[in-house]
């Protein structure tokens, strides 16, 4: 087995197990996926998670697109625009030693509020304000799920999945347009993610028989160590690289 075939199928393994996670709790793709593609191919993000992030959602919202919140889905847009040309900028001034820790820290801290479950009022204030961070974080590395994430944890599972699911759509789409705008994403990203469809396809399938017998704290426990070690594994190749 050549490298290339071997770095797609760990890739593709990240992605089929975040896209098991997203489709059952509402997200989780990007606390997976992203760490491990950076690490081992950090030239094709964040492009590359951005094509695998506009496409899951659209299977997601091809069974409960009537469960979005569409005037927190308003907010959280609003913020996710000017958050997304501060994330733009990352990408462009920031190197990819500093990117790295970069993605890895971001993701930390994701895991670790997100595990704390954090309790925050869902308002047009608090929305619109994770919209922005996610806007940051999610055009620069790939991961803007957990501020919108934190938002809706109260909301039953179907408004979680269905309103994250638009977001998400939206967002990665507006993310892909800053890269392409900056000159950041290139050829090999878009061929990158798309390989990854497939994966991401099986994933989505696999996680249909979960919505129904997973409770979302144990799904979402696991997946929370899983990312904390690849953040950390993240964090410690850059530092030994630069």
């Amino acid at each position: 087995m050549n490298d290339e075939v071997f770095t797609l199928l760990l890739v593709g393994l990240s992605v089929f197990v975040g896209a098991i996670v997203q489709g059952a709790v509402g997200f989780g793709m990007g606390l997976v996926a992203a760490p491990i593609i950076t690490m081992v191919n950090p030239s094709v993000m964040p492009g590359a998670i951005q094509v695998v992030n506009v496409t899951l959602p659209l299977f997601t919202l091809a069974a409960e697109w009537r469960r979005v919140d569409w005037r927190g889905l308003g907010f959280a847009v609003l913020g996710r625009l000017p958050g997304s040309v501060l994330g733009g900028l990352v990408v462009v001034y920031v190197s990819t030693q500093a990117l790295g820790v970069f993605v890895g820290t971001m993701v930390l801290v994701a895991v670790g509020l997100t595990a704390w479950a954090v309790t925050v009022p869902r308002n047009g204030w608090t929305i619109t304000g994770a919209g922005f961070v996610s806007g940051i974080t999610g055009t620069a590395t790939g991961v803007g799920g957990p501020p919108i994430a934190l938002v809706y944890q109260n909301a039953k599972g179907p408004q979680i999945r269905a309103t994250l699911a638009m977001f998400f759509l939206l967002s990665a789409a507006q993310s892909l347009g800053i890269l392409a705008l900056l000159g950041k994403l290139p050829a090999q990203a878009l061929t990158s993610g798309a390989l990854l469809i497939p994966f991401l396809v099986v994933g989505f399938l696999a996680s249909r028989p979960l919505r129904r017998f997973l409770d979302g704290g144990r799904v979402r426990g696991a997946i929370l160590a899983l990312a904390g070690v690849s953040a950390l594994l993240l964090i410690a190749t850059t530092l030994l690289e630069g």
